[in-house]
């Protein structure tokens, strides 16, 4: 039986590429003439990835002893310096861009999402899983005001998603076998590491997720349980 929905939050119930782009935009104070803010922000989006891969592949095996992580701020912040100078920007001081990579922690949710949390948890248990800091979520979350009950991070599993350890990890501080769990996404590689674990999955498609410039994977597949437009549809095909 269903019990809980545990959902991605960066770019699943947070539209980052629109604001990282507003956020970059305010305080660059037009100094940024000729820079293409949204092919920024997507290349800043994969070089995160391709940074988190490494940290996954140098992570240990055990949880990481006190200092040992390395913050998904951190990533994002030395990303940034290599984002800009491959773009040719050098218009930000040390202190700007320390401000625009916590950007990522001001992050604006989807027009949906409030809406369709706030019905979905009248019935279930909401928690996050996201890959950001345990710091950053709160912050995402009290500016947007999302109803979470719970909020679980990678920090908190010593391990990135999609390490299995990560949906163990929540499974087991919400008491529930996989079974009774729903992993919600936009991203289909975080769906199918949480299926393999055996929680049922919903495909939530952001067609936007990257700009309107960009390209995201929005087609629904029959190997998850759930596939929905946003939120709200989630909402209607869950609840009714």
């Amino acid at each position: 039986m269903l019990k809980a929905l545990l959902f991605d939050v960066q770019g699943t119930a947070t539209d980052f590429h629109s604001t990282v782009c507003d956020e970059a935009r305010r305080i660059s104070a037009g100094r940024d003439a000729g820079v293409d803010w949204p092919d920024v922000v997507r290349r800043w989006r994969a070089g995160y990835f391709a940074a988190l891969k490494i940290a996954s592949a140098k992570a240990p095996e055990t949880a990481p002893s006190p200092g040992s992580w390395v913050s998904v701020h951190s990533i994002y912040r030395d990303v940034l310096d290599t984002v800009l100078a491959d773009a040719g920007f050098t218009g930000l001081t040390a202190a700007e861009r320390d401000d625009l990579a916590l950007a990522w922690q001001r992050l604006r949710p989807w027009p949906d999402v409030v809406a369709g949390l706030t019905r979905l948890r009248r019935t279930y248990v909401l928690a996050t899983l996201s890959n950001a800091d345990v710091s950053a979520v709160i912050n995402i979350s009290k500016r947007a005001g999302l109803p979470w009950d719970a909020i679980f991070t990678a920090e908190m599993a010593g391990v990135f998603k999609p390490d299995p350890a990560a949906y163990r990890m929540a499974a087991t501080y919400l008491g529930l076998p996989p079974g009774d769990i729903m992993m919600v996404a936009s991203h289909k590689y975080d769906l199918r590491a949480a299926a393999r674990l055996g929680f049922r999955t919903a495909f939530v498609a952001r067609p936007l997720e990257f700009g309107a410039d960009g390209v995201a994977d929005v087609a629904y597949e029959d190997e998850f349980d759930v596939n929905a437009c946003d939120f709200v549809d989630l909402a209607d095909q869950l609840v009714g």
